[in-house]
């Protein structure tokens, strides 16, 4: 029997979208426990939605400062804290909590921008702090198991890789409406320089790194703000080079009429390939070269021990998003609980993103965006 983990949650009060996700995906597997919060800046709302999911009145704080000084020194404090707050947020909330000496599990991006990110970073090092950053995607057991292939040489050498996350939602200017997430996603001075690219193009660009086992060292970029006024990108399409001189493309669209959450991601090698999509998450297509393509089932025959590890039902019963979550939030539990006690984490928990996916997710928004800035000019990301 594991004994809960303690956590609280920074951001998530009314109107939020992201922060009830987490707090479900925690709950999947009852390994945490929901204690504290500072849900809102403004004291009445965090307290109203303290109240509306049953944090104890007395641990709704209107001060991420204030919580983390006052969690730190309580006897039953908060073992990790969730941050769900819109990017500008994501730095100042870990460097609090992370120098109080409390694990962080952080929404991506990181952070607002490169510099903050490699200055969390440091703190991290500095404090030898616990971190992990929520790219969920990689928690899908097809997912998992495609990097396996790719790791086994099932593909042969690999040649592409394309990845795209297509959205419609913010087709019309949605940020002119009373619609909060839309404000937030395309303000600068909350979201960032990236627009899609901080909100899904860093979730396609993690994906295409985690499951090809590839690095992009380059981007040639061409990116848009269709919708009339509008200050950040809605569309990107994006050049890619990888180490092993692996190419590829990622295109990331908000104002892409006809697609929901549209993340697919297809891998080419000598010998085959790999084509998964997020919204048909229990199957990954695997096309041995002059050979049928062959459906593969998540829990279905064949399917590997890295995979099955974080299914929980039988092949045929959906599983998706939410669990996908829960297998990173069930890791981030196990590793934790190791973190503590000092002890080595073993090779399946460190598939978990942390700083290192942080930090680069950052240095592909600014890459991509000086890019297009530049007339679509070769930028690496390694300078």
């Amino acid at each position: 029997m594991y004994s809960k983990i303690k956590y609280g949650m920074v951001g998530g009060g009314e109107g939020a979208f992201i922060g009830d996700i987490h707090r479900i995906a925690a709950r999947i597997d009852n390994r945490y426990e929901l204690v504290a919060g500072a849900l809102s800046a403004d004291a009445d709302k965090a307290a109203r939605s303290a109240q509306a999911i049953g944090i104890d009145a007395q641990r709704s704080y209107a001060s991420f400062v204030e919580m983390a000084a006052v969690e730190k020194e309580r006897d039953d404090g908060i073992d990790v804290v969730v941050i769900v707050t819109p990017n500008h947020m994501h730095f100042p909330v870990a460097k609090a909590f992370l120098e109080q000496g409390i694990a962080v599990i952080c929404d991506k991006p990181a952070t607002l921008n490169l510099a903050q990110a490699h200055e969390l970073a440091a703190i991290i090092t500095r404090t030898g702090g616990f971190f992990r950053l929520t790219h969920n995607y990689t928690g899908y057991p097809l997912v998992r198991y495609a990097r396996e292939l790719v790791q086994e040489g099932k593909l042969g050498e690999l040649r592409l890789v394309q990845v795209e996350y297509a959205q419609d939602w913010l087709s019309s200017k949605e940020e002119d409406t009373d619609n909060k997430q839309a404000k937030w996603r395309t303000d600068p001075s909350k979201s960032g320089a990236g627009g899609s690219l901080g909100d899904i193009g860093t979730h396609a660009f993690n994906l295409a790194q985690f499951m090809s086992d590839l690095t992009v060292s380059e981007v040639c970029a061409d990116i848009d703000a269709f919708v009339e006024g509008r200050v950040l990108d809605d569309n990107a399409h994006v050049l890619l080079r990888f180490n092993k001189e692996v190419k590829g493309i990622l295109w990331c669209s908000q104002v892409a009429p006809g697609n929901a959450n549209a993340l697919k991601i297809r891998i080419y090698g000598a010998k085959g390939g790999l084509e998964w999509s997020q919204e048909d998450p229990n199957e990954l297509l695997f096309s041995p070269l002059g050979e049928p393509t062959q459906k593969m089932i998540r829990a279905g025959h064949g399917i590997s021990d890295v995979a099955n590890r974080v299914s929980r039902t039988p092949a045929g019963h959906p599983e998706g998003y939410l669990e996908g979550f829960a297998n990173l939030y069930s890791d981030i539990a196990d590793a934790l609980i190791l973190h503590n006690k000092g002890e080595p984490i073993p090779a399946e928990l460190q598939l978990i993103p942390g700083i290192k996916e942080g930090v680069a997710g950052l240095q592909f928004v600014e890459s991509v965006v000086e890019s297009s800035k530049n007339n679509s000019q070769w930028v690496s990301l390694n300078a």
